[in-house]
C-alpha cells in the first residue's frame, strides 16, 4: 500500500519498530491513549509525547489532520506502517489509526532516542 500523500517526511524502518517498541512499554509501565478521538484529545491538550500514526489508513482523510496538529502542539509524530502492528503494540486486539504516549514509564529512554531521531529527519 502506498504512503498517504500528506507523509511529509519518512522514517526508517528502524526508527518505526523503535517507535512501537517505546509504545509497548509504555502501555505496560506508563500511559497510552488508543484511537482517533482520544489521541487529538491528548495532543490538543499538550499531553502527547509521542503520537504514532498507521500509514494503512482508509480513507487517509481520516488522520490527515494529525500531522498538522501535531505540528501545531509541537507534538513528535511518526507513521507505522500498519494498523494492526501498531494495534499489537498497544495491547488491543483490534487495529488501531493512532495512538500517544501520554506517560513514557521505562520507555523514557527508548522515547527520548526516537523524538530526537525524528527531529533530525525533520530538519
Amino acid at each position: 500500500m502506498p504512503k498517504p500523500s500528506f507523509v511529509e517526511w519518512e522514517a526508517t524502518e528502524e526508527l518505526q519498530k523503535k517507535a512501537l517498541e517505546a509504545l509497548e512499554v509504555a502501555k505496560d509501565t506508563g500511559r497510552i491513549k488508543k484511537g482517533i478521538n482520544e489521541t487529538t484529545k491528548s495532543i490538543e491538550r499538550g499531553l502527547a509525547r509521542l503520537v504514532l500514526v498507521a500509514e494503512d489508513v482508509e480513507p487517509p482523510e481520516v488522520i490527515m489532520y494529525i500531522p498538522g496538529l501535531c505540528d501545531d502542539r509541537k507534538a513528535p509524530y511518526i507513521f507505522v506502517p500498519s494498523k494492526r502492528d501498531l494495534g499489537n503494540a498497544a495491547g488491543i486486539e483490534r487495529p488501531t489509526a493512532a495512538v500517544a504516549i501520554v506517560v513514557e514509564g521505562k520507555a523514557k529512554d527508548i522515547l527520548t532516542d526516537v523524538v530526537e531521531k525524528i527531529g533530525a529527519l525533520r530538519k
